[in-house]
């Protein structure tokens, strides 16, 4: 398998038509550990609507993988890629059973974030984040992301708007 990044317990690469069959197991696995926070694509149909979204023009997708076994342990989004002056996007990110808490997740995010800071050229990514969502809040503070606020009825996610903080980093200055 041709990875984009690797590092640590993990590898990133784009997602392909043929991963279908394991995200969508990945994801039904996972209901329980993302519940409230997201709803990740759990059949086929909505694995192909994902696969639509992430290869439009302003925005990016992402598998972390298991380095060991090549298994899918989460993803990772860059949507609402804006260019220009701007040149950012918002950051989402899941892992999956059983990779939940092993460091795939804050390894595989933080390729992306080299990847995109690096290759794409963006300068600063945005993870909107629900208070109570102690996980995700954990992994934006470990790889150096700051909070910038707080956003009320933010995102409307699994039939209700959800309050979120706003998290953000920017690209190192060049030296």
């Amino acid at each position: 398998m041709r990875y984009l990044r690797a590092g640590g317990p993990a590898a990133i690469r784009r997602p392909r038509p043929a991963d279908c069959d394991e995200f969508v197991a990945a994801a039904r696995r996972s209901r329980e550990l993302h519940h409230p926070w997201l709803v990740a694509p759990d059949s086929p149909e909505e694995y192909d609507n994902y696969l639509r979204r992430i290869r439009r023009r302003d925005s990016s997708g992402y598998l972390i993988c298991d380095r060991a076994s090549g298994e899918i342990a989460g993803y990772v989004n860059i949507s609402g890629i804006v260019l220009g002056a701007l040149r950012g996007g918002y950051l989402g990110y899941a892992a999956f059973q059983p990779y939940s808490g092993t460091g795939h997740a804050s390894a595989g995010v933080a390729l992306v974030i080299g990847h995109a800071f690096g290759v794409a050229g963006l300068h600063r990514l945005e993870a909107n984040i629900q208070p109570g969502n102690e996980p995700s809040r954990r992994l934006a503070r470990k790889l150096g992301f700051r909070l910038e606020g707080f956003s009320p009825d933010y995102l409307f996610i699994d039939g209700a708007w959800r309050d979120h903080e706003r998290w953000a980093i920017t690209a190192p200055a060049a030296t």
